[in-house]
């Protein structure tokens, strides 16, 4: 499932992340891919223990847990904490590459299954040239370019690149989520349902409003991993 969630990021937060990292130590991209990776990976990256992005990335988990779109769709059980990218210059794009299955955090040693992989655009898609994230899925290619402080999810088993930046720079918040429910269509349908749920129950419960709540629930009850 490929989701869009918008303004994940309110004006001020993304002001203020915006000016946290563009005034940071970036350090090469690459320094943190594995071998496969490394070898398309060409972008700057803030260190993890950066204060900047330490402070960046509380920022944007408070934003991603006060987000009932983001928790219905990711139903998260871990979150990666968030890391800080920039493509520009000379080190402009991200060539096809999947993701780790599992990372694991430096500071912590916890580990997180990459179920579903996030980005979270910094930058106004027309302040830069070239840029999309493009994921391939079973229906092909998939090509993303966001609004600033929207959000894209989608199944970590994707293959997917980002396109040469030609002009400007695109600043984007990335990470990974380890879901309640491993299988991506199990939370597409529970995704679709809750949805449908929220609509009928616009003009009021019903008892079929209530049996269908039921449903989602025991169906979360028999997929989830807690």
């Amino acid at each position: 499932m490929l989701l869009r969630i918008a303004q994940v990021l309110t004006a001020d937060e993304l002001h203020q992340v915006r000016r946290l990292v563009m005034d940071a130590d970036w350090t090469d991209g690459r320094a943190t891919a594995g071998d496969q990776s490394a070898q398309a990976k060409n972008n700057q990256q803030l260190p993890e223990d950066c204060p900047a992005a330490q402070q960046a990335r509380h920022i944007a988990s408070v934003a991603l847990a006060r987000n009932p779109m983001f928790v219905t769709g990711a139903l998260p059980r871990s979150v990666y904490p968030p890391l800080f990218n920039r493509y520009g210059g000379a080190s402009n794009a991200f060539g096809d590459h999947i993701d780790n299955a599992v990372r694991t955090h430096a500071a912590t040693a916890r580990h997180v299954r990459t179920d579903i992989s996030c980005t979270l655009f910094l930058s106004p898609p027309d302040s830069y040239d070239g840029g999309d994230l493009v994921i391939n899925d079973t229906y092909g290619e998939q090509r993303v370019k966001f609004q600033a402080g929207d959000l894209v999810m989608y199944p970590g088993t994707s293959v997917h690149r980002v396109e040469p930046v030609t002009r400007g720079e695109r600043l984007a918040c990335f990470f990974w989520i380890e879901s309640m429910v491993r299988r991506d269509d199990q939370r597409r349908l529970l995704y679709d349902l809750d949805m449908a749920i929220l609509a009928l129950r616009q003009g009021g419960d019903t008892a079929e409003t209530v049996k269908l709540t039921g449903v989602y629930h025991n169906l979360l009850r028999m997929w989830a991993d807690v």
